[in-house]
């Protein structure tokens, strides 16, 4: 039904966090996949490279038919962002979650330093991740987070070339439409005006009483939000018109 839908998960975690979404729009009758990144869930041990990440988000596009709907969520959302600028022809669509930040000022602060400490644990910091998400997760989401495993080892090497993206530059020279969506009470939010100005067909939601983690926070909205993209996305590539979602 429609256009395909690509899921592309957060640092450390895998397509696993993925579970409510695919779950919820399957049930309607649409094609999704989530994949899993490179130095991820399936593909721990492997090395992590922007290059690399766009790679795998560009052959689970190829999966689905070569053209499709691409929805990441923090590191997902900044590979997506780099995927629909290197390839955006194979991008209909692009729904950026909670990455609304300049990756070089927000990840040196927030993820760099805590990378560090935690690569000198036995563990790598395993143990404290594991306990953060029960912590701060519904039961239901932190199976889904946990079930694909926690590849902490992973941390330095994706902030590390993530945080040298330029990705407004990046986000700008993508045409297509894209949905800029944030939990309210996210601390990846304090750009999001520059991500929104940066877009050609840009769209900004806020979603009431999510943080960083929104589609595990607020799932049933997150997927809503993610059915009326793919919906407007379909709409546009029959060449109807279209109805947009609403948003803030």
């Amino acid at each position: 039904m429609g256009v395909p839908i690509v899921l592309v998960h957060g640092l450390r975690l895998s397509g696993s966090m993925w579970r409510p979404q695919v779950e919820l729009l399957r049930a309607q009758g649409r094609t999704v996949v989530a994949l899993d990144l490179p130095g991820h869930g399936s593909r721990r041990g492997e090395d992590f490279t922007l290059g690399r990440a766009v790679d795998a988000a560009v052959d689970a596009i190829d999966s689905v038919g070569g053209r499709a709907l691409l929805v990441g969520l923090s590191l997902g959302g900044f590979v997506s962002i780099a995927t629909a600028s290197a390839a955006s022809q194979k991008v209909a669509g692009l729904v950026a979650a909670g990455c609304t930040a300049k990756p070089a000022q927000l990840l040196a602060q927030v993820y760099r330093i805590p990378a560090v400490l935690m690569d000198r644990l036995p563990d790598k910091g395993a143990t404290l991740n594991e306990r953060f998400h029960r912590l701060t997760l519904r039961d239901g989401a932190v199976e889904a987070v946990l079930d694909g495993g926690l590849a902490v080892e992973a941390a330095t090497a994706v902030i590390d070339e993530v945080s040298e993206m330029d990705t407004l530059s990046a986000l700008a020279s993508y045409g297509g439409p894209v949905w800029l969506i944030n939990g309210a009470r996210d601390h990846f939010r304090i750009h999001e005006r520059l991500f929104f100005d940066a877009c050609a067909d840009g769209r900004l939601v806020n979603v009431p009483r999510a943080g960083h983690m929104v589609s595990l926070d607020q799932p049933v909205n997150f997927s809503r939000i993610v059915a009326d993209a793919a919906d407007v996305v379909a709409l546009r590539e029959s060449g109807s018109p279209e109805l947009e979602p609403g948003g803030g």
